[in-house]
């Protein structure tokens, strides 16, 4: 078959790993080998991981809600259907600091490994720069 579908109804949703933000791996579930994809649903006051990639670069859009995005030193604010692309190196964090739910498709290629319960403490300390839990300053107030 040329291609797989995944109904709604069918997603399995998690909470991630370190910062416990509902999300659901769309490459797993099609058996995409060649990029990463994910939902990612964040609620008021949750924040995805604060990291960079080594060779992964990522596509960032804003299905729904206001979406808030750190850039290295830039703040974004991106309305529903909005679109940016990281390149690895660059340290990126979205987060929700509104009164409502933010989902976001993101999508990496080329493949990398993102557990991080299982990369080392030099790997943690160079895609992590602060941490693997570290909030932005908006929601630390």
């Amino acid at each position: 078959m040329a291609y797989t579908t995944l109904h709604a109804a069918d997603a399995f949703w998690r909470p991630s790993n370190q910062m416990g933000v509902q999300n659901t791996d769309l490459a797993k579930h099609l058996g995409a080998t060649t990029l990463g994809a994910r939902l990612w649903r964040l609620a008021p006051g949750q924040a995805s991981t604060r990291h960079r990639h080594a060779r992964q670069h990522e596509l960032y859009l804003v299905l729904e809600g206001r979406g808030r995005m750190r850039v290295d030193d830039d703040l974004l604010t991106l309305a529903p259907l909005s679109a940016v692309h990281v390149d690895p190196g660059s340290v990126r964090q979205v987060f929700n600091d509104t009164d409502a739910d933010a989902l976001w498709l993101v999508v990496g290629a080329p493949v990398e490994a993102a557990n991080t319960l299982e990369m080392t403490p030099e790997q943690l300390a160079h895609l992590y720069p602060d941490g693997p839990k570290a909030l932005p300053p908006e929601l630390t107030d």
